[in-house]
């Protein structure tokens, strides 16, 4: 098995506004990528002050009046004018969102794209984003845990009556048409996070920085989730790792340079951004190909 190769599709800033997210997807798709993935954050503060937990020092440096087309509009944009590529979230804010209208946004995608959708979710760090959306931040664990069993069931068609402490579901309900399979990839390096992947979740969403990609660690973090899986009665080599690659614009010789150790350390899928402005998608694909076809992959447990 080799190693499956992602793309962030732009809907943010200048290039989705200026290119059209419709047009950048066809052309990824063109380009020859297996999988196009989107974020998610429907509104910024001005200046940030929550902890950014995916650097050292917690600060999130970018600029926070950078336009974002929403998730899930621009993943249904997407599935419209594509064919073969998957599509996905990477990773949406589960907690800050009401979970029943979300199983029906996914459920319609995937009848635009039938099978072709996966959600990548996590539990959020922005506070002032949760706040905005009058949703509660600090109990948002255990909310995403219990909207990820309401999603599974409002995916049924029929879901079943439903009082989890934080969300109440009255008796025959239908949600129909009901979805093909959709992956739910749970995100975060936190211990609860990697243990909540594992039991829960059909994969596990993680997030490097090029300049510091860690192989060793995250072989440590995808040894912990499927430990997780192990003992909740599931299958850890059903396990799936999707690596959002991020500052990987400009860097694509590097990534490839390292896919073997990133399937040795058991990493089935990367997310790259590709460079709009100076590189070639399809260029920058070939040579990530090239290097997962020829790189060893972990054998499972």
């Amino acid at each position: 098995m080799t190693i499956a190769l992602g793309a962030k599709l732009p809907h943010t800033g200048t290039t989705a506004i200026d290119r059209g997210i419709a047009a950048l997807a066809v052309d990824l798709e063109a380009a020859g990528f297996d999988s196009l993935w989107v974020a998610d954050h429907v509104v910024f503060p001005t200046r940030i002050t929550s902890f950014y937990p995916f650097v050292p020092d917690g600060r999130a440096t970018w600029p926070t009046d950078t336009p974002y087309v929403e998730a899930l509009v621009a993943l249904a944009a997407a599935a419209a004018v594509t064919r073969r590529v998957r599509l996905g979230t990477a990773a949406l804010v589960l907690p800050q969102r009401n979970p029943v209208l979300l199983a029906k946004q996914a459920a319609s995608i995937d009848a635009l794209a039938p099978g072709r959708l996966a959600l990548g979710v996590g539990a959020g760090w922005l506070r002032e984003e949760f706040d905005a959306l009058d949703m509660p931040f600090d109990t948002r664990g255990p909310r995403m845990v219990e909207w990820i069993g309401l999603l599974r069931q409002c995916w049924t068609g029929r879901p079943a009556a439903h009082d989890g402490g934080q969300y109440t579901l009255a008796e025959d309900l239908l949600m129909l048409p009901p979805p093909r399979p959709i992956p739910l990839l749970v995100g975060g390096h936190s211990p609860a996070a990697l243990k909540r992947a594992g039991r829960l979740g059909d994969g596990w969403l993680a997030q490097q920085a090029v300049p510091e990609l860690d192989p060793v660690a995250l072989a440590r973090e995808i040894a912990t989730v499927r430990r997780a899986a192990e003992a909740a009665g599931r299958d850890p080599a059903a396990v799936r790792v999707a690596l959002r690659l991020v500052s990987s614009v400009g860097r694509t010789v590097d990534i490839a340079d390292r896919l073997g150790e990133l399937g040795t350390a058991g990493v089935d899928e990367i997310i790259i951004d590709t460079d709009w402005e100076h590189g070639d998608p399809a260029a920058e694909c070939r040579v990530l190909r090239a290097a997962a076809h020829d790189a060893p992959h972990a054998r499972r447990p």
